[in-house]
């Protein structure tokens, strides 16, 4: 049975292989999610990698994350994590310190107004996933996981 992308993408050639309708499936309903996302993220006035800073930090309460480590945490990568987190210090969202054991460490941190903003974000994006994702079966859920995981290692 062919799948739904070559119509979805208005593809009129056969894929060259089943490996290559796989990928772009992945892209494509990644880019998908994405958006959807990115939209409900903007009513926030944030990038879903300055989401993901926030929940990190909130993560690691008050010991904070070095830049270093925030770069290694995220889901999509990004190689200017000081301006990334500049943006969330001049909003109020998150702080910078330098360590007190070595100076040349950084730790930023999550504010107050940080885990506020989080936590008024946490009841919509449950609903989003609900009402999205959670329309699949818990094992078709839990099937998903492993199969993108083993995707994942093949590309590491």
């Amino acid at each position: 049975m062919a799948g739904r992308l070559a119509e979805e993408i208005k593809q009129t050639k056969p894929f060259a292989s089943v490996e290559e309708e796989l990928l772009l499936n992945i892209l494509r309903t990644a880019e998908v999610v994405t958006q959807t996302v990115q939209h409900f993220l903007k009513g926030y006035q944030l990038s879903h990698t300055q989401y993901n800073v926030l929940r990190i930090l909130r993560g690691a309460a008050r010991s904070g994350r070095t830049c270093s480590e925030l770069g290694e945490r995220l889901i999509t990568r990004d190689p200017d994590v000081t301006r990334l987190t500049d943006r969330l210090v001049a909003r109020g969202l998150v702080e910078r310190e330098r360590s007190e054991q070595d100076r040349r460490i950084v730790i930023t941190r999550i504010t107050a107004r940080g885990l506020e903003l989080l936590d008024s974000m946490d009841a919509p994006i449950a609903d989003i996933l609900r009402d999205t994702i959670g329309k699949l079966p818990k094992q078709a859920q839990a099937e998903l996981i492993e199969r993108l995981e083993q995707v994942r290692e093949l590309f590491t």
